[in-house]
């Protein structure tokens, strides 16, 4: 099963050409001039895809704010969307896993598709043993893979509008900019905490590779998806972890049920050591939209500035760009 995606991704290829030039027409009735239609799947891809894009693309995103991706599965409306797309970006990585049929689907239609971590350095990729043999899909958790995820999607849109591919690498090349800065300043905050509490405690485990990025160690209640929950064993194994090492303070995320906390925090408690939360932490899916949380650079700032703040690290209350709020 280890290299069930790179089949996939194969398949896609094959099917879809997962090139430009296997759509050229209709590539050839589009008018350049006006504006085409991307189809991403989570926040986090929308929101990079539309950094990249500018003004050239209408992007539209199937997940909104809290939706779990791990557990999407597509409505026919969403297969209505993605068969009107000029190109279509997921992450990959088995992340959208209940999507897979609907994207070889899509590229039978010649619909160009492309998970953005296809550009990443296998080396890089975290595989848990706990995950049969696939690749951990939560690259965004560290900045710098991100932003070589920026840098993929700006050389596709390259290949697929050629009229304007100087303005997709200018496009990507500011933005990655941006995240370098982002990337500094998580390390920087991290590195600030204590390191006898320097400790991530979350409710599932999409902070892999947050945890190598920024030298935190993270230990989570769930497993890198979210579908199976976790069992009174691993409940009580973290409760000993928190009490034996006197952890103070554990995360909620955003995107999924926190039944399995408040079990941490109950347990903690029965065994008179008090645990507090930390925050809540956005994993699988960003802020609202319209909001700074609701873009890549807010959510990524409001975690590392939360963890840090919980922590007991030095970092400004408002965070990286001085955005934050307490509303956020």
């Amino acid at each position: 099963m280890r290299y069930y995606y790179v089949i996939l991704s194969a398949l896609l290829l094959a099917l879809a050409g997962c090139n430009p030039e296997s759509s050229s027409d209709k590539r050839a009735e589009r008018d350049p001039s006006q504006p085409y239609k991307i189809v991403t799947t989570c926040s986090m891809v929308t929101d990079i895809v539309r950094q990249v894009a500018g003004e050239h693309a209408e992007v539209v995103g199937l997940m909104n704010e809290g939706v779990d991706p791990h557990l999407y599965k597509p409505t026919r409306d969403d297969m209505n969307t993605l068969f009107i797309a000029d190109i279509v970006f997921y992450v990959g990585l088995m992340l959208e896993g209940r999507m897979t049929d609907g994207f070889v689907k899509v590229g039978r239609a010649n619909i160009p598709v492309f998970p953005v971590s296809e550009g990443l350095d296998s080396e890089r990729l975290h595989e848990p043993p706990e995950f049969a043999g696939h690749y951990d899909p939560h690259i965004w958790m560290d900045v710098s893979m991100w932003s070589e995820c920026a840098e993929f999607v700006a050389e596709k849109l390259a290949k697929f509008d050629p009229p304007h591919a100087n303005d997709y690498r200018a496009n990507a090349k500011a933005y990655r900019a941006e995240l370098a800065e982002l990337h500094q300043y998580t390390k920087q905050a991290i590195a600030s905490i204590p390191e006898s509490s320097r400790v991530l405690i979350t409710a599932h485990d999409a902070f892999g590779y947050f945890s190598t990025a920024y030298d935190i160690p993270v230990k989570a209640l769930q497993g890198i998806t979210t579908e199976a929950e976790a069992s009174v064993d691993d409940v009580n194994q973290l409760v000993s972890f928190l009490v034996d090492n006197k952890i103070q303070a554990i995360f909620v995320e955003s995107s999924v049920n926190q039944e399995g906390i408040k079990a941490l925090l109950e347990g903690c408690e029965s065994r008179g050591h008090k645990v507090v939360i930390g925050g809540e932490l956005y994993s699988d899916a960003m802020g609202a939209a319209g909001s700074y949380t609701g873009t890549y650079l807010g959510m990524m700032d409001h975690n590392a500035t939360t963890i840090t703040r919980a922590l007991g690290g030095d970092v400004p209350e408002d965070g990286f760009q001085g955005k934050l709020t307490t509303a956020e």
